[in-house]
């Protein structure tokens, strides 16, 4: 049909372009079952995807002494919709009539005159046109000559000859040959003389009202290119006929030729003599034995090069078994490597507990230090308040001493004593308040650290509960799903992954089916080991295995599309050759009368996954003992069977040779039997984490709780502390002004206040002493919190070192299984090359008895000649031709006749007869292919005939509909009529009428209809109107431009150029539309571009 895929207003892949028919037939038919409505037609239309404008389309035109206009351009023309305005006389006609002339159009085509020399403007000697053609996207036309532009231009002289110009983007002239002009407009599918494609003013009025129905079928024929597929198979046909009325005259010849060629060639055998025949019977003999020597030479050469490319080979299977050698030696060094990393840390570990010891008893040793400082602190506090009475008592003897001199010495005295009592008194209760308030302060200090300290470490342990607690839950609820389906043991999104998996095999994306996961493909023979079996597995389980690395990418597609990125961890993935047959493992598997391995406790269908699980895990070396103790008898206090390197209790201990682990695991999770069980004991579980958590949960609410009321009863506290200080301060300024009044000094007061004064210097050196006991506590209290943190910190690097040697000791069992597997490989090797160099023995043996042969056959032959010769012929083929020599020998007759003579007939007869049997042999296998080629063919092109058909009456309705209207479209390929029929408005089947009973409009209307469906099913880089709306009423116009604009909407890969004298005013400018607007003729242009 045509380079483009066809583009229906429908559905359109704009992304790349099939080049054949059989691809359009498969979207053909797919179209042709479905029913669809307007409504479904525009929702398709709204889907389609954007896509920039493909290569082939104009990008602008220059007019030059064309028709009536001496110049007209550049009008550069959108990627998209193209509309072009203006008056009668202004060009647009010319500019449709140039486009056509400049890309190899004759003047009929046009429309507007009968020979190329009348588009030349009267008085000028040649007009010339220049189109530039879009060279982008994979469709380009030689992109590396054009560029992104291909430049044609075009002369026309006033006698009618036509040359062409073709240029770069650059304008280089590149060829001037009209055949480059062809190969650029097949390579772009443009159709100049397609009506399709181009379709001028005089064709849309009259190619539906005024032609017959047999013009419109060959129209609909011509638009689709059916036309010129049909008019090549007639000419094949007839050339086919005519070839075979040859050769039916040339058999005859061949027969005469046969029989003069038999004729001659037995004249010519029968030539030679006796004598010659008897020497060629001896030399034939000589042949013969020697021939019998060389067959049995030329089998020993198959042998001996096998021989040596055995020899040759076996320098690969030495240099595998010393790579798995050095593997096996470098794993062991690992191991090794790990182990003395592992003991470092152990021994590191053990360094540490000494120490972490001392810095305990240290941390307790100071905090009694510090218990001792408080209570020395508490005693200083006692002292003073003895103090404090004495003084009182002193105070109050003076008091009363002070009266009786206030009493003789005036009221003035007494005021300023009692006054100085009054402030006295007050200072020792702001002394004793903020002593008080000190000792509160550091008491809700301490405690809102000891409760923040708590606060953290319990929600520490609540969050890991958390987790603990989610992953239980989804254990549960995998568990539960495992009821129906037992694969949502292993995921919830494992049975929609298996979905997957098998729907893409069943598309051909995979070259052998994954297996997997490997724990549901595996089944127990004693179900009190699946704990065992579990912890041996491991992260094996739950893998997949492929059998190629395509596979491989190909899963891990399914895997992050299924699971999605919030699924975690992903299930691993082993790639490793798919064999039929399980494993040979008699050799390196453990046989122990009592303890079963690993591989005989599993039931497993498939030899892929068996064959997995030896050669990652070697579960034929591994045994499963249920005791604990007699594991570690059997393994560490005896010496362990032989290929066994590793044993399981029931409970998931792990035993080697020289030590043991016990499992952290302590139910199977994937393997066990009892689903029931297994959901009770989850639920439990949950439950009790749950509750744990909640207890957790309350504790912290206290906690915090308790750290707020400490905080505020500390601010408090420093508050009131504040306060007394202030008051304390101005209580002391007051006295120092008191005391700074003169008073005479009775002598009877003097011995009180000595020892009032006594007991305040008393006072204050016990402050001090309490000043220094508080001191040292804080002192101490520092420690005390230093030595602590130290040991805490010591405390820290034990578990840490713990946990290094936890993941140290995975590593371990890591390289331990790749030490098992690398022996694996090591012996594996060792085998093949064993089998390798006893097959180059047999084939030694094999050669040296054929050699033996040989000899003998070369003394027998040296009997009957002893030089030896070279033969080309066979022994079998030899023989032949002696028995028929010695039978033609004893029957010889002599034939008289020219011997030169007979020879020269002989060789012409021979090569005429050959020349025209095999130019018959070439025809009949011409014309069978041909025969068969051509029924494929007519059977493909009725099958797209009716296609197209069934599609154009299609999207006719379709287009029909928009406007309320009902029609019809009658193909009758038999007798190659098409009858059109519309009904305007909603109406039956029967209202239908013919295309002549419609208004203009309505007409018109339906013209666009019919272009429109011929655009769904017809393919080209642009299309072009002229003036087809000039016959429609404001209403048609408005709906066909719409339908118009809707189509190049969903085809914006396609250019559209529409002509029309409307104006288009109520048409926006948009990236999409372009309206080029036309100058207004200049006088007398008008009446001449109409006369042309």
């Amino acid at each position: 049909m045509s380079k483009r895929k066809g583009s229906p207003p429908v559905k359109s892949t704009p992304h790349k372009r099939p080049t054949s028919v059989q691809h359009d037939d498969n979207e053909e038919d797919e179209d042709q079952d479905q029913d669809e409505d307007q409504d479904q037609l525009c929702t398709q239309e709204q889907i389609v995807a954007e896509v920039a404008s493909d290569a082939g389309i104009v990008e602008s035109i220059t007019l030059k002494n064309f028709m009536c206009h001496s110049f007209l351009g550049p009008i550069n023309f959108g990627s998209n919709v193209n509309i072009v305005v203006g008056r009668n006389g202004s060009g647009k006609s010319a500019i449709l009539t140039a486009l056509i002339v400049s890309l190899g159009g004759n003047a009929q085509v046009s429309g507007r005159g009968s020979s190329l020399k009348s588009f030349v403007k009267e008085g000028e000697s040649s007009a010339e046109v220049s189109v530039t053609l879009r060279n982008r996207g994979k469709d380009a036309y030689k992109p590396e000559l054009y560029g992104a532009s291909i430049i044609i231009d075009v002369r026309l002289s006033h006698d009618g000859v036509r040359t062409y110009k073709l240029k770069s983007q650059n304008e280089q002239t590149i060829s001037t040959k009209k055949e480059e002009l062809a190969l650029i407009l097949d390579n772009f599918n443009i159709q100049v003389h397609n009506p399709v494609s181009v379709l001028n003013q005089e064709m849309s009025k009259n190619f539906l009202h005024s032609k017959g129905e047999a013009d419109k079928y060959k129209f609909f024929m011509k638009a689709t290119q059916l036309e010129q597929m049909k008019e090549d198979f007639i000419h094949i046909k007839a050339t086919k006929n005519m070839t075979e009325e040859k050769m039916a005259q040339h058999g005859e010849y061949l027969k005469e030729l046969r029989q003069k060629y038999l004729e001659k060639e037995d004249r010519y055998k029968s030539l030679s003599s006796v004598d010659e025949m008897q020497t060629k019977l001896e030399e034939l003999q000589k042949q013969m034995a020697w021939a019998l020597v060389m067959e049995i030479e030329k089998e020993l050469e198959p042998l001996k090069e096998k021989l040596q490319a055995n020899k040759q080979s076996t320098e690969k299977y030495d240099e595998k078994v010393n790579e798995w050698k050095n593997k096996v030696k470098e794993a062991e060094q690992k191991y090794k490597l790990i182990q003395e990393q592992l003991e470092g840390i152990t021994q590191q570990v053990q360094e540490l507990q000494p120490k972490c010891a001392e810095l305990k008893a240290e941390a307790q040793n100071r905090g009694a230090l510090f218990k001792s400082s408080e209570v020395a602190v508490h005693r200083c506090q006692v002292s003073l308040r003895d103090l404090e009475r004495d003084k009182a008592h002193l105070s109050s003897k003076i008091n009363d001493l002070q009266l009786s001199i206030n009493r003789a010495t005036g009221s003035a005295r007494q005021a300023r004593v009692e006054s100085m009592q009054r402030i006295n008194r007050h200072l020792e209760d702001l002394h004793h308040q903020t002593e008080t308030l000190g000792q509160q302060i550091s008491q809700y200090q301490h405690a809102c650290a000891r409760a923040k300290e708590d606060h953290a470490k319990i929600r520490r342990e609540h969050d890991a509960l958390k987790q603990s607690t989610e992953a239980h839950a989804r254990n549960l609820r995998a568990v539960e799903g495992s009821r129906s389906n037992r694969l949502r043991r292993f995921g919830e999104h494992m049975p929609a992954l298996l979905y997957a998996i098998q729907d893409a095999h069943k598309q051909g994306f995979f070259k052998h089916k994954p297996r997997g996961p490997l724990g549901y493909l595996i089944r127990l023979k004693d179900p009190e080991q699946a704990l065992a079996i579990e912890v041996c597995l491991g992260s094996l389980l739950q893998a997949f295995t492929c059998d190629n690395y395509d596979d491989e990418k190909v899963l891990k597609g399914l895997m992050g599309r299924v699971l999605g990125p919030q699924s975690g961890r992903r299930p691993p993935i082993i790639t490793c050759k798919f064999l039929p047959n399980v494993h040979e493992t008699r050799r390196r598997a453990v046989n122990h009368p009592d303890y079963p391995s690993v591989l005989q406790t599993l039931e497993i269908d498939d030899p892929v996954v068996t064959n997995c699980l030896i050669d990652q895990r070697g579960i034929e070396s591994i045994l499963l003992i249920k005791n604990r103790a007699e594991a570690c008898d059997v393994m560490i206090s005896r010496k362990p069977p032989p290929n066994c390197y590793q044993a399981f209790s029931k409970d998931g201990d792990q035993v080697f040779a020289d030590r043991c682990y016990a499992a952290e695991q302590t139910r199977a999770n994937y393997l066990s039997g009892d689903v029931e069980e297994e959901i009770r004991h989850l639920q439990r579980e949950v439950e009790t984490q749950k509750s744990q958590a909640s207890t957790l949960q309350r504790q912290m609410t206290e906690l915090e709780e308790d750290i707020k009321q400490n905080e505020r009863l500390e601010m408090e506290a420093q508050a009131e502390m504040k306060t007394a200080i202030d008051k304390a301060t101005k209580y002391r300024l007051e006295l120092s002004d008191l005391q700074n009044l003169e008073e005479p000094q009775l002598e009877d007061l003097k011995p009180l206040e000595e020892d009032l004064q006594e007991i305040v210097t008393k006072m204050a050196e016990e402050n001090q002493k309490c000043e220094e006991a508080r001191a040292q506590r804080s002192e101490l209290k520092e420690n005390y919190q230093k030595a602590e943190q130290e040991y805490n910190l010591h405390k820290e690097r034990i578990n840490i070192n713990v946990e290094k040697a936890d993941a140290i000791k995975e590593d371990l069992i890591k390289v331990d299984q790749e030490v098992m597997k690398c022996k694996h490989h090591k012996k594996y090797y060792d085998d093949k090359r064993g089998g390798h160099l006893q097959s180059i023995q047999e084939l030694e043996d094999t050669l040296g008895n054929k050699e033996q042969e040989v000899q003998v056959n070369v003394l027998k032959a040296t009997q009957i000649w002893p030089e030896r010769l070279q033969v080309k012929r066979t022994a079998k083929s030899l023989d032949t031709e002696i028995s028929r020599l010695k039978v033609k020998l004893a029957t010889q007759q002599d034939q008289e006749g020219d011997r030169h003579e007979i020879i020269r007939e002989y060789r012409d007869a021979l090569k005429k007869y050959k020349n025209t049997a095999q130019q018959m042999k070439n025809l009949n296998i011409f014309i069978k292919s041909l025969d068969r080629v051509m029924n494929q063919r007519l059977k493909v092109f009725g099958d797209l005939r009716s296609y197209l058909s069934a599609r154009c009456i299609y999207y006719f309705s379709v287009t029909l509909s928009q406007r309320g209207y009902t029609g019809t479209m009658n193909f009758d390929h038999k007798n190659e009529t098409l009858v059109i029929s519309v009904q305007p408005g909603r109406g039956s089947e029967g209202d239908l009428v013919n295309m002549r009973s419609l208004s203009g409009g309505e007409r018109s209307f339906s013209t666009v209809c019919f272009v429109l469906s011929l655009w769904g099913i017809t393919d080209a880089p642009f299309r072009c109107l002229d003036e087809f709306d000039v016959y429609m009423d404001m209403v048609n116009r408005r709906i066909s431009m719409d339908m118009m604009l809707q189509v190049a909407e969903s085809q914006r890969y396609r250019q559209f150029i529409f002509i029309t004298p409307q104006s288009m005013s109520s048409l926006p400018e948009t990236d999409l539309i372009n309206i080029l607007r036309l100058k207004d003729p200049q006088r007398g242009q008008e009446n001449q571009d109409e006369q042309l």
